[in-house]
């Protein structure tokens, strides 16, 4: 990733601490939460990855192409999967599509990338981060108002995955501002 090395490395931690929460989330009681943490661990491990500064660790090419061959397999998986969640699976499509479009440039070596893309792309993450905020507050006042439920556990908190959703979301404008 291009830009400072700070902003790269908090970025880095962000993303590696949300796929490792989503790898939790696998062993969750609730179908639900089990059905998409392992695409958004992917993902978020794939974001971290990528956001490692440039200045620090340049990859080979080979490395980007991966990397892209991975995302692309991950939409072609979303698009499968489209058919039983379109909401959410769509969304996993158009962040493992973004990823591509991101990883192709630095596998070629030629950063004359879509800028018509990499907009449309930013204006989706950018709706997606208000949307995703907006639905996170309800659940963090309803969690608070609840004072006989039961602990959940850590795997098992909507409002924890919603959280995680939202940061890879804004660590995502992040990385398509960079490239």
């Amino acid at each position: 990733m291009h830009g400072p090395a700070s902003s790269g490395w908090l970025l880095v931690a962000l993303c590696a601490l949300t796929g490792a929460y989503c790898l939790l989330r696998l062993r969750s009681s609730v179908a639900e939460q089990r059905r998409t943490a392992g695409a958004e661990a992917v993902m978020g491990f794939g974001m971290a990855a990528m956001a490692v500064p440039a200045a620090v660790l340049a990859p080979p090419r080979w490395a980007w192409a991966l990397c892209a061959a991975v995302f692309a397999a991950a939409a072609l998986r979303s698009l499968w999967t489209v058919r039983a969640d379109p909401r959410h699976h769509l969304h996993h499509l158009v962040g493992s599509l973004a990823m591509v479009h991101m990883a192709v440039p630095m596998a070629t070596g030629t950063h004359t990338g879509s800028a018509p893309l990499t907009g449309a792309l930013l204006l989706y993450f950018a709706g997606y981060v208000l949307w995703s905020g907006t639905r996170l507050v309800p659940a963090a006042v309803a969690a608070g108002a609840d004072g006989g439920t039961p602990a959940a556990g850590w795997g098992d908190r909507p409002e924890l995955a919603q959280a995680c959703r939202l940061s890879m979301g804004i660590a995502m404008v992040a990385m398509l501002l960079t490239l």
